[in-house]
């Protein structure tokens, strides 16, 4: 009883179709789209007014759209995003991917994953396993990348304040360059400088060895010689003042005390008899 009323909603549905379709045949509603029929008939080998291709020319893939309880055929020469194409001696179709891609060679294999998963050899995945990382630019499963760096340098000569002379003890150093970063999970790169003391026989620095800074120093301890001297000339300057103060003071005391001895000194009176 259930299989005969789905066959005459079937049989009424296409009846209402054909009637549409008579008043205005160029065009048929298919998923909200208004396409024209005069162009759904290209590529396909035998071809429906009301459901498009019912087969396909040679090579072109049959693609069968669903809209509601109705089916259209249509021919591609590749399938849409979602289906995948599969030849068959009598015809080629287009199948359906898995749900969780966007885009795949055949059932088993992805290229592509809707959003929200990762893939990883052809497989999409909510996350990846613990040995890969995720890659949220291209949503797929990368493997770690740990930091690569070259072989030490040589050491270097042994230097002190940028100078190869003038002093008995340095340092040396040695470099290594970075080849590869690494990605989240990999190992951090090491340092990639050394620095070890060395000694030395210490030589004099020759004329133009010296640089900037020498002679920086040497301009510097010139002035502090100045300023020595100076200061030194200003000291001896000063002690002299201070002594001639001295001895102009002593000098004034001693009058004085001669003129106080001079007063107090009784005068000598003869007295004739």
């Amino acid at each position: 009883m259930q299989l005969r009323l789905v066959s005459w909603v079937f049989i009424t549905w296409n009846l209402m179709e054909y009637v549409g379709s008579q008043q205005n045949p160029s065009r048929v509603r298919r998923q909200g789209v208004n396409l024209d029929m005069s162009q759904d008939c290209q590529g396909c080998a035998t071809c429906s007014q009301f459901n498009g291709c019912l087969t396909c020319k040679p090579r072109l893939f049959f693609f069968l759209m669903r809209s509601q309880i109705r089916e259209i055929g249509m021919c591609f020469s590749s399938c849409p995003n979602g289906y995948y194409g599969q030849r068959y001696p009598e015809r080629n179709e287009c199948k359906k991917c898995k749900a969780d891609c966007e885009t795949c060679f055949n059932r088993n294999f992805c290229t592509k994953c809707r959003n929200g998963f990762y893939l990883h050899l052809g497989k999409c995945l909510g996350n990846c396993p613990d040995w890969l990382e995720t890659n949220n630019h291209t949503m797929e499963c990368n493997n770690i990348v740990h930091c690569k760096v070259s072989e030490w340098s040589p050491w270097s000569q042994c230097m002190k304040r940028g100078k190869t002379c003038g002093f008995k003890r340095g340092n040396e150093t040695r470099e290594r360059e970075i080849l590869q970063l690494p990605t989240t999970k990999g190992k951090p790169c090491p340092h990639t400088t050394e620095t070890k003391k060395c000694i030395v026989k210490k030589t004099r620095c020759q004329t133009g060895q010296t640089g900037r800074r020498s002679r920086e120093e040497r301009r510097k301890n010139q002035k502090t010689e100045e300023n020595k001297e100076n200061r030194q000339e200003n000291s001896g300057r000063e002690s002299r003042r201070q002594n001639r103060e001295r001895d102009n003071k002593s000098k004034t005391q001693l009058k004085k005390r001669r003129a106080q001895d001079k007063q107090q000194k009784p005068v000598a009176t003869s007295t004739v008899h």
